[in-house]
């Protein structure tokens, strides 16, 4: 696991109002770190937030983590 996986586990953990809800996978695709983010039905909007900023922040968090793992990471976010 990376640190960008582990920073964007614990962020939409803590944003998600059913946080045993919420699913984080990595997986590697042309030399980039891809997160994706799973929650449940409804509750993607809390993670991304009023125009996007949340989801904005999410991933300026988790390419500051991947920087130091020395991978460029991207965030998807997936609705169940």
């Amino acid at each position: 696991m990376s640190r960008a996986r582990d920073v964007v586990e614990v962020v939409a953990r803590a944003l998600a109002a059913t946080p045993d809800a919420v699913e984080v996978t990595e997986s590697e695709r042309r030399g980039q770190l891809i997160v994706e983010l799973t929650m449940a039905p409804g509750e993607l909007g809390r993670v991304i937030g009023r125009n996007g900023r949340t989801a904005d922040a999410v991933r300026a968090l988790a390419a500051a983590a991947g920087d130091l793992d020395g991978h460029k990471v991207a965030v998807d976010f997936r609705d169940e």
